[in-house]
């Protein structure tokens, strides 16, 4: 599956009747990756949920691979663009390589139990994630950690050109972060994410969307767009920029809590 074209185009979202975001327009290259930072309530779950068409725009539209994702039919939907959920209902008694074959469901027929080439995704999914001693646990049995992992699978297995993250580094320690997002990385996909460390969107991401006041705040390369003022402004942090002395890599410094 080759990356896909996401953008938006004077995009509102809303939630109950709420406008919480307005006029958004954002493009996203084929194969990048977006981070979505901003305080909790500023609006990031309900934009990945709009982006994914699993909630209406309010205004304006979304298109992926320049058609208007809200006039999709949900199966051709969901072979471009596969949603991960922050903390998804879990199906009782799931193993986890049936959970991870749910992402191939928009390519079955009814009933169907799948062939081969799901099978094979489903595989190849586990392995990306470092889970293919887990296929035929019980997925009660997983650790946080590891839930996040085979969530992430099944939106690997569902084989988009787009994936939509919510928080997906919530649960992982620091080396399941890093290789997560080096995963996503790898994989080529175009990917948007919500995340809350700055550290990660600075490091891991191509590009950031500060959302704040309802609106996009700033987007555009990490360094440029997570400054101190900005930090300050928004997270009510004090943060400076350090240089990393091997990479010469840009970092953020949060102020020293001590």
């Amino acid at each position: 599956m080759s990356a896909g074209a996401l953008c938006t185009r004077d995009l509102s979202c809303a939630v109950g009747g709420r406008t919480v975001l307005s006029h958004v327009s954002l493009d996203v290259e084929p194969g990048s990756m977006l981070a979505v930072v901003g305080v909790n309530g500023s609006g990031k779950s309900t934009l990945l949920r709009t982006l994914s068409g699993l909630l209406p725009a309010a205004g304006g539209q979304v298109e992926v691979d320049g058609l208007d994702v809200h006039l999709l039919a949900a199966r051709d939907r969901a072979r471009r663009i596969a949603f991960v959920d922050q903390d998804p209902a879990l199906p009782a008694d799931l193993l986890v390589g049936e959970l991870v074959g749910l992402g191939r469901t928009p390519y079955r027929s009814p009933w169907s139990s799948g062939g081969p080439d799901d099978r094979d995704a489903v595989r190849e999914a586990l392995h990306h994630v470092d889970l293919m001693d887990a296929e035929h646990r019980s997925c009660a049995t997983l650790s946080g950690g590891e839930m996040r992992r085979a969530w992430l699978a099944r939106g690997i297995a569902q084989d988009t050109g787009v994936l939509v993250l919510d928080e997906p580094t919530n649960h992982l320690d620091v080396r399941h972060q890093l290789d997560l997002l080096r995963t996503v990385r790898a994989l080529g996909r175009t990917t948007v994410a919500a995340v809350h460390d700055l550290g990660l969107a600075l490091a891991c991401f191509d590009r950031v969307l500060v959302l704040h006041d309802g609106r996009a705040h700033a987007v555009g390369p990490g360094a440029h767009v997570l400054t101190p003022d900005l930090v300050a402004e928004v997270f009510g942090v004090a943060a400076a920029h350090v240089t990393h002395p091997v990479t010469g890599r840009t970092h953020l410094l949060l102020e020293d809590l001590t």
